[in-house]
């Protein structure tokens, strides 16, 4: 992998390995958290099982400010040595599962289409493992685990948790994301820009409405609507850097209520997503001027709601060699693959305006499997050997990291 140095496996002999009563039980957690899919800032089950679990480990948890999401440090913090945190994101999704299986959710319109469920159970066995290690005396230096709420709440629960400390006393922070297209077993890596900002844009049109026999009386505000969206898109490709993937994408259009009647209202709503961090500061400024030039055209009267998300996810060279060392050395190079960039939005960004961080891209899909699978659909299901992978990596990670700092 490219700016990165190999570790042959073997060359580090680390402890932590699953057993096998473990591995059922983070198979069961998993299945149990799938079944039970909370919204944002809404995790309260959720926590409430993981702080059970980690203080019958003899642990010490500490749910946030807003009653969700926690963190829990393993070992003893050391001023001279700033830990090591290893984050996980707890909420669900407002959509059906689908999918036909005995672990399916049991509540209406919600699932964990995202891989969540996944991530809290690989950062929780992770927990498990390093916490027997301390007791052992093997833990090299103090472990933060952190587990955020509302990571699919624009601009994000990691901001909240920011300012609530959960980076107080850490140095780096580490992280994955479930990745269908990606074989369990294996996992992506990339230095550099890993995802894409992502930001919110809802637009509303008005004009005085008419009769559809005379539009050049009034303002045509369905045609106004539609050169909007069409436009607008196409007019920001020739004002920026095509490298920077500035992309305007609408999820929303709504205006009307008869064929007969040039309404007075219409509303817009769909994503901002830029590649490039430079551009993603520009972007309101850019999209609010582009939206105005094209309604004024069309005598309409415009209002721009810009909702900032998250910046791109930038990982440290450093922290995505030391994840590609940990996991070189658990399971071999050829358990990591180069990965792209990815316009999909993370909230993990947030803590990387503050410490070094990496996120690696975990594979969930089955090997062999040829069908197509995405994220945020309901029938998004993973091979749970995937579970035991991650668990691998964070806990070699941890340990791998004591060879590489002072």
């Amino acid at each position: 992998m490219n700016q990165l140095k190999s570790r042959e496996p073997g060359s580090a002999t680390l402890p932590g390995t699953l057993s096998e009563p473990l591995r059922a039980e983070l198979s069961a957690f998993r299945r149990d958290l799938h079944m039970h899919p909370e919204l944002g800032n809404q995790e309260f089950r959720t926590t409430a099982v993981l702080k059970a679990r980690l203080e019958a480990a003899g642990l010490v948890p500490k749910v946030l400010p807003g009653g969700t999401g926690l963190i829990c440090d393993i070992g003893t913090p050391d001023v001279r040595r700033p830990m090591l945190a290893i984050r996980a994101d707890l909420d669900g999704l407002p959509i059906p599962d689908v999918k036909t299986v005995a672990y399916r959710s049991t509540v209406a319109n919600r699932a964990h289409a995202c891989g969540h469920d996944v991530h809290t159970t690989t950062v929780l066995g992770a927990g498990l493992v390093l916490a027997e290690l301390h007791r052992q005396g093997l833990l090299p230096h103090a472990v933060r685990l952190l587990f955020q709420p509302a990571e699919e709440v624009l601009p994000g629960g990691a901001a909240d948790a920011v300012a609530a400390g959960v980076l107080d006393g850490v140095g780096r922070i580490i992280a994955l994301h479930c990745d269908p297209r990606v074989d369990a077993g294996k996992i992506g890596l990339r230095a550099g820009p890993i995802t894409s900002a992502c930001d919110r844009l809802e637009v509303t049109l008005d004009g005085p409405g008419g009769h559809t026999a005379r539009p050049h009386l009034t303002t045509d505000l369905v045609t106004a609507a539609a050169r909007v969206a069409t436009d607008v898109p196409a007019v920001l490709a020739r004002r920026v850097d095509a490298r920077s993937g500035l992309s305007v994408t609408w999820g929303r259009i709504e205006s009307g209520h008869a064929p007969n009647v040039i309404p007075q209202h219409a509303e817009l709503s769909g994503t901002v997503r830029c590649l490039d961090l430079p551009t993603w500061r520009e972007a309101p400024d850019l999209v609010h001027a582009a939206i105005d030039e094209i309604a004024t055209l069309h005598r309409a009267k415009s209002t721009v709601n810009y909702v900032r998300g998250v910046p791109p996810v930038v990982n440290d060279p450093d922290v995505t060699e030391l994840l590609h060392d940990a996991m070189a050395a658990r399971r071999g190079t050829h358990a990591i693959e180069d990965t792209e960039q990815s316009l999909g939005g993370e909230d993990f960004s947030w803590y990387l305006e503050h410490v070094p961080g990496a996120m690696a891209r975990l594979g969930v899909r089955t090997p062999g499997d040829t069908r197509v699978r995405d994220l945020h659909a309901g029938d998004f299901d993973v091979d749970e050997r995937c579970i035991e992978t991650a668990v691998e990596l964070f806990t070699a990670a941890v340990l791998t990291d004591a060879d590489t700092r002072p």
